[in-house]
């Protein structure tokens, strides 16, 4: 197809905007809606970098698909930013998993569409993610291991991580600050969604989604397309339906 000099100059400025940015308001957001050579330019443009265009209300935001993506966050300034200098990969498996427990937190299930709830205080935050890593412990090795192939989450380390922690009886005060406890861990995590503008503090050690949080979680976490099983894995185990015998 053919676009004229305009509109895709028009396209490009978006881009730059998004590039710089990862999100741009209102006006570039309705061009990119009303405008269907300059939605199929950006969306070109957003292609060959990995990523995808999402508009969220009155805003559009530029999301990496892959870990290929030149926006993607990468590991090592995730372990400078939000932990310890003595983070390891084991932290980035943590704070993934931890992050869909959180996610799953507001759904009823991991294929509804809709929320179900506003809010989670931190320390139920970490009760959730610490009932989840119990009922992991339920799998014997081999299957953990099996399942690491299928999923490229490391089970192991993730439960080991864990528990090597702090457990959940520190005072929440204490547990915020650099000790290196389920609850600081859980604070970094909290810091790193909220700079990536997917939770929002609402006072009181409570977070809740933010829409882009919600409009990715609707397109992507639960469709199976992207998640490959990994929620139904983490819910069999929470169901009881573990087989004691594989």
């Amino acid at each position: 197809m053919r676009y004229s000099e305009e509109k895709v100059v028009s396209a490009f400025k978006l881009y730059l905007d998004l590039a710089r940015d990862g999100v741009v308001g209102s006006d570039w957001s309705t061009l990119y809606k009303a405008d269907d050579d300059v939605r199929d330019l950006l969306d070109l443009f957003a292609k060959e970098v990995s990523c995808v265009n999402i508009p969220v209300g009155s805003e559009l935001f530029l999301i990496p698909e892959t870990r290929l993506s030149p926006f993607h966050v990468s590991n090592d300034y995730l372990k400078r930013t939000y932990f310890s200098s003595r983070a390891v990969n084991a932290d980035i498996y943590l704070l993934y998993f931890a992050t869909l427990i959180l996610f799953g937190f507001f759904y009823d299930s991991y294929q509804s569409t809709e929320t179900t709830r506003d809010f989670i205080r931190l320390e139920d935050w970490v009760r959730e993610v610490h009932d989840k890593i119990e009922a992991l412990k339920e799998h014997d090795e081999e299957t953990l291991k099996k399942e690491e192939q299928e999923f490229s989450y490391n089970w192991t380390l993730i439960i080991e991580k864990w528990d090597a922690m702090d457990d959940l009886r520190e005072s929440a005060k204490r547990q915020t600050g650099n000790t290196i406890s389920r609850m600081s861990f859980i604070d970094g995590v909290k810091r790193f969604l909220i700079d990536q503008q997917l939770v929002k503090e609402i006072g009181n050690m409570e977070v809740t989604l933010t829409e882009k949080a919600k409009t990715i979680i609707q397109k992507y976490f639960m469709d199976l397309e992207y998640n490959k099983g990994i929620f139904e894995f983490i819910y069999e185990t929470e169901q009881g339906d573990v087989d004691a015998d594989n």
